[in-house]
C-alpha cells in the first residue's frame, strides 16, 4: 500500500502594505493551504488573492481562525471567554467561506492558529468548544488537530472529519505539544534538517520530540509555516525528501 501525505502550509498572513511570506510559491509546493482570516494577520484583499492562487493551482483551501491579536501575530495566549472565542470561529469561518466560495472553491478545513492551538492542544474542554463552533457552521469540515493532543481527543469524542497533523519547522515536547517559540531550538531553519526529520517520521508513524521519544501516532497531513524566511526551501526540501523515500504528497480526502 502506497504511504499518502497531505502538505499543508499556513499563509495569507499580509497585511495592507506589509508583506509577510511567499505565499505564490509555497503554493506551487504544498497540497493545502491554510490562510488567515484577519483576527491574527491577513484581511479581505489578502484573503481574496491567496484564496484565488490556490484555487488556480488546485491547493485545497482552509481557514485558520486565530485570537483577535494583530500587535502579536495571534502568538499571545489571552484570556477570552470559551462563549465568545466560538463566536470569533464562527466569524472567521464565515468570512473564509464568503471568499473562498467568490474565488470559485470551497472551504475543506479548519485548522487553529498559533496561541489558540497551542492552548487547545493542552485544554480539552476548549478545544471541544471551538471544534463544536466550527461545525455548527461547517458541519461537513474536516478538522485539522495537532497529532497526539487534546485536540485529536476533542475532534474524536465529537465524532466529526479530522485529520492529524505534525510538524516539519517545530521541536516537540514529550507530550506531543511543541516547544515553546522562546525556547531556543524550537524552530527549525536548517531545510536539510527538516526534511530528513519529517521523513524520518512519517516512515515511523511516530512524533520523534527533542528528547528522543517516539510517539505513535496517525499522520495524514505535514504543517510548514509561511512566514519565515527559509519556507519556501523548507517545504521544497521536505516534499522532496519525502516522494524520494516512496511516500506520495496528495491533498487528504474530504
Amino acid at each position: 500500500m502506497t504511504l499518502t501525505v497531505d502538505l499543508n502550509a499556513d499563509m495569507g498572513e499580509s497585511f495592507g502594505p506589509w508583506r509577510m511570506g511567499d505565499d505564490t510559491s509555497l503554493l506551487d509546493i504544498v497540497t493545502s493551504a491554510n490562510i488567515a482570516c484577519g483576527f491574527h494577520a491577513g484581511d479581505a484583499d489578502v484573503m481574496m488573492k491567496t484564496m484565488r492562487l490556490a484555487v488556480q493551482k488546485g491547493v485545497g483551501i482552509g481557514a485558520h481562525p486565530g485570537y483577535a491579536d494583530l500587535q502579536g501575530f495571534g502568538r499571545h495566549r489571552m484570556q477570552v471567554p470559551h462563549a465568545t472565542l466560538q463566536n470569533q470561529v464562527r466569524y472567521q469561518i464565515g468570512a473564509a467561506q464568503a471568499m473562498a466560495r467568490a474565488a470559485g472553491g470551497q472551504v475543506r478545513h479548519l485548522k487553529l492558529h498559533g496561541a489558540l492551538a497551542n492552548t487547545a492542544a493542552e485544554d480539552f474542554e476548549l478545544a471541544t468548544a471551538l471544534y463544536d463552533a466550527a461545525l455548527s457552521v461547517a458541519p461537513e469540515i474536516a478538522i485539522m488537530v495537532l497529532a497526539a493532543t487534546e485536540q485529536q481527543a476533542a475532534a474524536q469524542a465529537l465524532g466529526c472529519r479530522f485529520v492529524c497533523e505534525i510538524f516539519a519547522d517545530r521541536a516537540y515536547n514529550d507530550d506531543a505539544t511543541l516547544v515553546d517559540r522562546s525556547i531556543p531550538g524550537a524552530v527549525i531553519h536548517d531545510a536539510g534538517i527538516a526534511g530528513k526529520r519529517i521523513t524520518d517520521m512519517v516512515l515511523r508513524r511516530a512524533i520523534v520530540t527533542a528528547s528522543g521519544k517516539e510517539i505513535p501516532t496517525r499522520i495524514d497531513t505535514i504543517c510548514l509555516h509561511g512566514d519565515t524566511p527559509e519556507a519556501v526551501d523548507i517545504a521544497r526540501a521536505v516534499r522532496s525528501e519525502l516522494e524520494a523515500a516512496g511516500i506520495t504528497v496528495t491533498q487528504f480526502p474530504v
